[in-house]
């Protein structure tokens, strides 16, 4: 079951991309976060989509929030992606797409594809918005609009 604006998001444990242990408990209550599911690194539409958090990071990052990136690639590539295109946020790595069933995010394209999903998080963990939309570069600015909105 998909979650929805209003539910507080799940406990969930994976590898960041240098390989460190990720615990989204110890972010809960620090600060609001943008999670965006993605499907894959070094595809076009994911590169342009972290490529816009990257030119716009400064942005939530002034109002309070951090970007987080999730999708089933390794930590390794992370670890490409981030290098090639100078991302300066957290990629986590969910190879067994197990927190991306904890979240209820869909595949696309008739199941083909992973699905791409943006959640703004207040800062005690409760959904504030949801976008889902195949548009990769539409993620950006309806996230930060609606980090906006909670401060």
């Amino acid at each position: 079951m998909a979650l929805k604006v209003g539910d507080k998001i799940p406990n969930f444990k994976t590898k960041d991309h240098q390989g460190k242990d990720f615990d989204s408990q110890k972010w809960v209550g620090q600060k609001p976060l943008v999670i965006y599911f993605y499907p894959k690194d070094n595809t076009p539409g994911c590169t342009a989509q972290a490529c816009s958090f990257r030119d716009q990071y400064e942005d939530f990052t002034d109002l309070g929030a951090e970007v987080i990136g999730i999708s089933s690639d390794s930590e390794q590539s992370h670890q490409k992606f981030i290098a090639e295109y100078r991302l300066p946020f957290i990629l986590l790595s969910d190879h067994n797409k197990i927190i991306r069933k904890l979240f209820g995010v869909k595949n696309d394209y008739l199941g083909l594809i992973s699905g791409r999903t943006t959640y703004v998080v207040d800062k005690s963990g409760v959904i504030a918005f949801i976008f889902d939309s195949t548009s990769a570069v539409t993620h950006i600015p309806k996230a930060l609009e609606a980090i906006k909105n909670l401060i």
